[in-house]
Order: structure tokens, then sequence, then C-alpha cells
């Protein structure tokens, strides 16, 4: 691929190809928050931690006032800074408030890592749509290109209900259904005609 010519997979599913070499990612559905000509940023979607929400909101002094969020697992959102915290949720709107550190996903959702949004949570506001991850997955400058071009991911564009409406052990394969293909299909070999 020319040095010149830039890709743009902000907003879209990173679906890891069996036979992914790095255990990290290894069956994972990455969602892009952002991909410019510096590198990318995205969050792990389907690889639940051993933590609730309700005690992930302990941990920091917040009580979880929402019953729908109180059980639902945090998740791996990838090897970079596993101790911060990063909120993938639906976009706001123009009138729906903002947070002090949001990062507006073109045509899709946003990301917010300040603690305001633990906060509305905890007083039962904030988005109703919600995902937490603990840590980042993050690539240099060209590194995602290279793995795409090496069979590594699937790329499609995301589908919030994936995300948000799907259970964690069904996203891998709904996110593949996106392209059409079924899992039983993929092999970890490239092909050559």
């Amino acid at each position: 691929m020319a040095a010149d010519h830039c890709i743009d997979l902000t907003n879209q599913f990173l679906i890891a190809m069996p036979g992914m070499a790095d255990d990290t990612f290894a069956g994972a559905v990455v969602y892009l928050c952002e991909h410019t000509d510096k590198g990318a940023l995205g969050l792990v979607i389907n690889k639940p931690i051993d933590i609730k929400l309700k005690n992930l909101f302990e941990k920091v002094d917040l009580t979880l006032d929402r019953d729908d969020l109180a059980e639902e697992p945090v998740y791996f959102g990838g090897p970079v800074q596993t101790e911060r915290g990063f909120v993938l949720h639906e976009p706001l709107g123009e009138d729906g408030g903002h947070y002090n550190s949001s990062l507006r996903i073109p045509g899709g959702l946003e990301m917010t890592t300040s603690k305001d949004v633990l906060e509305a949570l905890s007083h039962g506001a904030g988005p109703k749509k919600v995902l937490v991850t603990l840590g980042y997955s993050g690539w240099s400058a060209g590194q995602l290109e290279d793995e795409i071009a090496r069979n590594g991911w699937l790329t499609v564009r995301a589908e919030p209900s994936i995300i948000f409406d799907t259970p964690v052990h069904h996203r891998y394969e709904r996110a593949l259904s996106l392209l059409g293909i079924d899992p039983g299909m993929l092999t970890g070999e490239a092909g050559h005609a």
C-alpha cells in the first residue's frame, strides 16, 4: 500500500481472523473509535472481564443506581492503559449533555474517558446504552494497515446493536455475518489464486 494512501476505518469493526498470532486479540471484535495517519484506537467489545459495573463504580467511590447496568460486565478494551476506564455509548446529540473528555466518532458512537459520565450514570442519568472497558487497543502509524494486509483482520462498518443488544458470546459471529461470512468458512491461511 502506498504511503500516501490512507484508509479510514473509524466507526468500523475489526474482526480478528482465525490464526491471529497475538493471543490478546484472538477471537476479538474491536470497535475503532479513531483511525488517522498517526495510528488507530479501538475498544474490544467481546471480552468481558471478572468485574461487574457496580464493582467498578464502587472502586471510584460511586454507587450505580441503574439496575439495568449493575450486573453488566466490564470489558477488556485492550492492552493499553488497562487501569483507565473507557465508556463507549450512544451519541447524546446536541442537547443530550456533554462530558469533559468525549470523542465523537464520525457517523458512530461516542467514547468518554472522564469520570463525569460515570457520575451521571450513578444518578440514573447519562446515556442509556453503554459498554465500559478497562484499557484500549492502540496501533501506531501504519501498524494496523500492515496487520490487515497480512490477513490479521477483517473490517466492516460497525453496527451498534451488536455492541449493545447482542449477547457477548454471539458478537463475533454477528460481526462476521455483516460480511456474509460464517465463522466455519474462515481459515487462518491467506489464499492465493
